[in-house]
């Protein structure tokens, strides 16, 4: 009986410590899930009104002309970070409302977009830009195969796939671009269209020759200080190598090869979060801001985090910037879009090609939402990651090349 009794008074004790620990997890995803939204919402909320032309500032580096490319731009941008999350799909809590209004936005603007006779129809052809944007709604799909694209009408789908096939009159730069007709082709391959293995075949070689090694990929022939790698190359050759080895067109190999490298780099990007939550400001676009870190975000979506990184670690790195990010004064407008900067509003800091439309593609950097509630990802108690341990005199796993 005492003995009993000595457990009871255990288990109460213990009680107020797990339930805290438990609201402390469903505060750290509800953050990120009330974050998701709020950047979405302007942007899918107006286009699915037909009224995104009309509504969308459009802030760009010194009047650059950007008007004509910059609704694709959003919209591609937006469902292509929100689609793993977005896959999950509608239920009846507050997270799950929230991914069904988006969801239900996210179909009506997919018509708007490809639809001739909508106000908000966009360009898919002129000018080099739409093969970019076109390609990260092509990716938004590829993420999301049952919810997002399964969700459409057959005549949306239709058009859709005329509209994403229009983009083979853009010629891709000799860089990441390639990937941008590589994804729509893969894309085109995984829904049972006729897909142009000509185009993947050859972005799959060139950045195959542009490897230098340890994890990274020229942006070309040349190497550059910058987060490309993150944004663009290898995020989209994961998509490209396993849609292609799943079509037995290439060989498992080459698809682990190319999984290995993305691992590594991971690895070099969860040591580059600061014990302060920051990370380096090189290299160009910063304006995408967390999407620096969508390769990270990917490889821990896919539970393929590299050896001495744990999902915990990761999450809690990616909290702390997040919160430091978008928690700077200046980094929404007054109606909610988002502006131009890294840390807040920062229009210095960008490009010719870059506007708001550009700063959408911070939601790459929100992947890991496609991790369902009870994952361990969200459920582990937090832990800090490599550079707080490192500068906390704490130990920490060694680094090396691959």
């Amino acid at each position: 009986m005492k003995r009993n009794l000595t457990a009871l008074l255990l288990c109460l004790l213990l009680l107020p410590a797990v339930s805290e620990a438990k609201k402390k997890e469903q505060d750290v995803r509800a953050y990120w899930c009330e974050l998701a939204y709020k950047i979405a919402h302007p942007v899918l909320d107006h286009l699915s009104k037909g009224q995104l032309k009309a509504q969308m500032p459009i802030e760009q580096h010194k009047n650059a002309g950007r008007e004509s490319v910059a609704y694709l731009e959003a919209f591609g941008r937006t469902l292509c970070g929100l689609a793993p999350w977005l896959e999950l799909g509608a239920d009846d809590t507050e997270e799950g409302r929230q991914r069904g209004e988006l969801i239900r936005l996210a179909h009506l603007s997919v018509r708007k977009a490809v639809d001739p006779a909508s106000p908000d129809y966009m360009n898919f052809t002129k000018y080099a830009q739409p093969l970019v944007d076109a390609a990260f709604l092509a990716q938004a799909f590829i993420r999301s195969p049952k919810v997002l694209w399964g969700g459409l009408d057959k005549e949306t789908q239709r058009l859709t796939i005329e509209a994403l096939r229009s983009t083979r009159v853009i010629r891709p730069n000799q860089n990441n671009w390639l990937l941008f007709s590589a994804e729509i082709e893969a894309f085109f391959m995984m829904i049972g269209e006729p897909a142009d293995l000509m185009r993947i075949d050859y972005a799959l070689t060139k950045h195959e020759d542009w490897y230098k090694g340890d994890g990274v990929y020229g942006d070309g022939k040349d190497f550059h200080w910058d987060y490309y790698n993150s944004f663009v190359i290898q995020p989209m050759l994961v998509d490209i190598a396993e849609i292609m080895l799943a079509h037995k067109r290439i060989s498992q190999s080459t698809r682990d090869r190319i999984i290995k490298r993305s691992v590594r780099y991971a690895a070099v990007l969860e040591r580059l979060i600061s014990p302060e939550g920051t990370f380096p400001a090189i290299g160009r676009s910063l304006g995408y801001r967390i999407g620096a870190m969508q390769n990270l975000c990917l490889t821990a979506l896919n539970h393929r985090l590299p050896d001495g990184v744990s999902p915990a670690q990761v999450r809690c790195a990616l909290t702390a910037v997040a919160q430091r990010m978008f928690g700077q004064k200046g980094t929404f407008t007054a109606d909610g879009w988002l502006t131009l900067g890294f840390a807040g509003h920062q229009p210095g800091i960008a490009e010719s090609y870059v506007c708001t439309a550009s700063a959408y593609l911070c939601t790459v950097g929100f992947l890991h939402l496609g991790l369902p509630a009870d994952d361990p990802f969200w459920t582990s108690p937090d832990q800090k990651w490599t550079s707080q341990k490192a500068w906390d005199g704490d130990a920490f796993s060694i680094d090396h090349a691959i």
